[in-house]
């Protein structure tokens, strides 16, 4: 049964989308070392450079396609993000984005078991009608830590978006130092996705979270301890992360070590960054697309906005050093402790943690 439309702990955005964890010892398989947990500041531009000398695939609209990690699917660099969508007053608007935003090239799609009380992916099931499911690359997360919610969300998941398979299905909101224990622990989550990939309803295997570096890099040392290696790991990457407990600088070159597929999220900050006055869309858009991200997600409530995503995706150029280090110094006084990063400082952002039922 759906919950609650009303999330307690979400805002709801305009538009354009922890405690500190002991450093493990070294990881098995996949050669996840306490070396590489440190992160090199400089990494992010060198990684940068290796990116932009891979070859590209363009759609015929223009939009620029990346590789998602070992997993060989070309992404659209820009992704629609889910919560927005069901933010959208008119439903049938929300299923003219998705579909226009699909007819343009885009074909990474966000959601979750969770956002709008399950309202984002009706709306999204009903616009993969008609032919648009075989255009979509289609990702969605689960919120349940146990077997039993995992299994359920799943299945629910599948119902609403009216399609026999996800491409990404991602473990929703990792941030909570005990999240990655529970979900590898005997009965937890993973064994509920791990069954539906095995099934056929999953593709791919992943995880989000925007609360700590640190968090992401204990799932990703636990998932080694179990012998499994996630496909795609989603988080924060924006002109202000770069600055403040920052994935870029801690996560990013861990995954790519790995051939772990990057989903930048919050290139605006949830569109707070642009309230700071510091750097505009189209120049937070371009700072994700600059970084190794297979794909950047953005929130798009109005054609307008899903139009500026796109013409940002279309315009996108490499950015050399000068350029990137130009916007970070724009950028560095308003990032300082945090306060255009609510998703890190605060639980403003955190659904589980105002609906702890969701996890199981």
């Amino acid at each position: 049964m759906d919950h609650k439309k009303n999330q307690p702990g979400r805002e709801k955005a305009r538009h354009p989308s922890l405690r500190p964890v002991s450093k493990p010892d070294d990881a098995a398989d996949g050669g996840i070392s306490r070396r590489e947990f440190l992160g090199v500041a400089a990494a992010s531009i060198l990684l940068t450079h290796a990116e932009q000398q891979s070859p590209r695939r363009e759609s015929g609209n223009g939009i620029p396609y990346r590789t998602l990690g070992r997993s060989g699917e070309k992404v659209s660099l820009i992704g629609l993000g889910g919560y927005h969508l069901g933010n959208q007053a008119d439903p049938q608007e929300s299923i003219r984005i998705i579909r226009a935003g699909l007819d343009e090239g885009v074909n990474f799609l966000d959601n979750c078991w969770d956002y709008n009380g399950g309202e984002s992916e009706i709306r999204m099931g009903n616009a993969l009608r008609d032919g648009y499911r075989q255009k979509a690359f289609l990702m969605s997360k689960i919120d349940g830590r146990t077997k039993a919610a995992a299994a359920s969300q799943i299945n629910e998941s599948l119902r609403r978006l009216q399609t026999d398979r996800i491409d990404l299905l991602q473990f929703h909101e990792v941030i909570r130092d005990t999240d990655p224990d529970h979900i590898f622990s005997e009965g937890g989550g993973m064994e509920a996705v791990l069954e539906a990939q095995r099934a056929g309803k999953v593709r791919f295997i992943g995880f989000t979270g925007h609360k700590s570096p640190d968090i992401h890099l204990k799932m990703l040392a636990t998932a080694s301890k179990h012998g499994f290696k996630f496909d795609a790991v989603q988080m924060p990457l924006n002109v202000m992360d770069a600055h403040f407990n920052s994935f870029e600088k801690k996560v990013l070159p861990v995954l790519l070590k790995n051939d772990i597929g990057v989903l930048g999220m919050k290139p605006m900050g949830d569109h707070i960054i642009l309230e700071s006055k510091a750097a505009t869309p189209v120049e937070c858009l371009h700072y994700a697309m600059n970084l190794p991200t297979s794909v950047v997600i953005t929130g798009c409530d109005s054609l307008p906005i899903l139009q500026q995503a796109l013409q940002a995706a279309r315009s996108f150029q490499p950015m050399n050093s000068s350029q990137v280090a130009a916007l970070l110094a724009k950028t560095a006084k308003a990032a300082e402790g945090g306060q255009f990063e609510l998703y890190k400082t605060s639980h403003r952002f955190d659904g589980t943690y105002a609906n702890p039922q969701w996890l199981g």
